[in-house]
């Protein structure tokens, strides 16, 4: 009897959690990560990419010249191929290693990335 409500009790604390958690972050954002840096007057943003991309959004600074770099570590799946549209870039990445993009200098904008087969994306919004 005493497991039966204890196991209750924890039933209960864990989705209450979980309702928490899920109401915590109801606009279907993706929370931006701190992945850019400036080295030498130019910007980077490293994406790692297996599975997925890592981080989904980032925020970068526009109007300074930007290199993309995307880490992978034996990536054998379609995000091992980047497709950005507005940018006319379409590219396979190694398996495992750092493939460098760069893009110029970026406007303030939104830009969308995907996996070769458009199943996982990834954002980069550049402001001002």
């Amino acid at each position: 009897m005493k497991t039966t409500i204890i196991s209750i009790f924890i039933a209960i604390v864990l989705i209450i959690g979980a309702f928490v958690l899920s109401k915590g972050n109801n606009s279907g954002d993706v929370a931006a990560a701190n992945n850019v840096t400036i080295v030498d007057g130019k910007q980077i943003i490293e994406i790692k990419a297996k599975g997925g991309y890592e981080p989904k959004k980032s925020v970068a600074k526009a109007g300074i010249p930007t290199i993309l770099r995307f880490e992978t570590s034996g990536t054998f799946d379609c995000s091992s191929s980047i497709r950005i549209p507005s940018l006319s870039i379409d590219k396979n990445l190694p398996q495992s290693g750092s493939t460098d993009i760069d893009i110029g200098i970026a406007k303030a904008t939104n830009i969308q990335g995907t996996c070769g087969m458009g199943m996982y994306p990834f954002q980069i919004d550049f402001q001002n």
